[in-house]
């Protein structure tokens, strides 16, 4: 066994590194345990090796200094990894399975871990409902960008791969099934994508890329892909999307009329979140801008569905209303269309298992569609830093060298 284990934190704006801390335990966090009353000691919880674990946008908003976290935050949501330890409770999975862990952190026993709103369990975090791995506000859990990490309550939040080499054969697209894919797919299903639907995407990130490709699973008959980021836009077209340049001249509006002969869409995806930017070459933060045009843009009766996060946070935030979240959105607008709209995180395990099969059986190619690259763990402070400046990749980093 390990006597330490490496992982990355945040060391102020702009800047992560790979520190060294204790080799994890089969416990949970004080501060989860004495809020809830409940013994510090998790039998119910295993160690995991870990064989990939990526680098989110959400990470992204820590590192630039856009949340409250700490420095010292250690980070990283994105777990896949081996079981190599596991408490007395665990009767479900084994030493050597290799597996996909949910970003929500859940203990299966509550009631909205009964409902199946896993993203907002009730036992997990003090500070409110929902708690996850390496994220500030939501926990205090330790972060998976490392050599290793504990995953609690592990019978209920693993999903185990069924074959170790099949795993392997495919981990970069597996890989996806702890965040990303699931979160793009809750997207576009919650905007209410069906078959032959015309469907708008906002932003051309990893989360934008998976909603995109999970639009096209879900039989939209376009999928559009809007960034300011040229390189992100031919990203997008590269799995068959159509590319929208928000850079260039021109309304969105006008843009999606000359794709689908209309000005409007069946559904749409906010993909984005609160550091949206307007339209057009040097366009300023706008944090509402991103929710208004989709309502501008989705028919009357249609969906929207807002998987890019807002905050209730941002120190670095245009005025003292987004500072707490609070934006100007034209509620009227997307009321007036009898619109509806989901928000919040990804319940991750009402869909990753049945993703995890679209992917073994060749359906889904989730790894080409973000543009995976992996790197070392050592290499995460210059993926971090590529990532922030608009590169059309998607990095996974590979801690013990498991990724062929």
């Amino acid at each position: 066994m390990a006597s330490g284990n490496r992982v990355v934190v945040y060391t102020g704006p702009g800047e992560v590194a790979v520190d060294t801390v204790d080799y994890p335990k089969l416990e949970i966090p004080g501060e989860v345990a004495d809020h809830f009353g409940i013994t510090k000691a998790a039998p119910h919880a295993v160690i995991l090796k870990l064989v990939t674990t990526n680098i989110c946008g959400s990470d992204q908003h820590m590192v630039r200094g856009r949340t409250t976290a700490p420095v010292g935050q250690s980070l990283g949501h994105e777990i896949t990894g081996e079981v190599v330890e596991k408490g007395e409770d665990v009767l479900f999975v084994d030493e050597g399975d290799i597996c996909s862990v949910p970003f929500n952190i859940a203990c299966g026993r509550c009631r909205m871990c009964h409902e199946g709103h896993t993203g907002v369990c009730l036992n997990v975090n003090p500070a409110r409902a929902g708690a996850a791995y390496g994220y500030v506000d939501m926990g205090g859990w330790v972060g998976g960008q490392a050599e290793y990490v504990m995953i609690p309550y592990a019978d209920f939040n693993l999903l185990r791969f069924p074959d170790r080499d099949q795993a392997l054969e495919k981990i970069l697209d597996l890989t996806m099934l702890s965040d990303i894919f699931p979160t793009g797919y809750h997207g576009a299903y919650t905007a209410g994508v069906t078959t032959g639907s015309t469907v708008y995407v906002a932003g051309a990130g990893p989360v934008g890329l998976a909603a995109a490709h999970a639009a096209q699973l879900l039989g939209a008959s376009v999928v559009m892909v809007g960034d300011m980021n040229s390189e992100r836009v031919r990203q997008a077209e590269s799995f068959g999307c159509v590319g929208i340049d928000l850079s260039t001249e021109g309304s969105l509006v006008d843009k999606i009329d000359q794709v689908v002969g209309e000005p409007e869409v069946d559904a749409a995806v906010d993909a984005v979140g609160f550091e949206a930017r307007g339209h057009g070459q040097g366009a300023d933060e706008a944090p509402a801008t991103v929710l208004n045009d989709a309502m501008t843009v989705t028919r009357a009766a249609g969906g929207i569905g807002i998987p890019g996060l807002y905050v209730t946070g941002d120190p670095g935030a245009v005025d003292d209303a987004a500072k707490e979240g609070t934006l100007g959105v034209r509620l009227g607008l997307g009321w007036a269309k009898s619109q509806h709209f989901t928000t919040g995180q990804c319940p991750v395990k009402r869909y990753n298992r049945q993703l995890m099969n679209m992917i073994l059986h060749d359906r889904a190619h989730i790894a080409k569609a973000v543009n995976a690259q992996t790197i070392s763990l050592d290499d995460a402070p210059r993926g971090y830093a590529e990532f922030d400046q608009g590169a059309a990749t998607k990095f996974v980093i590979d801690p013990h060298g498991m990724v062929a």
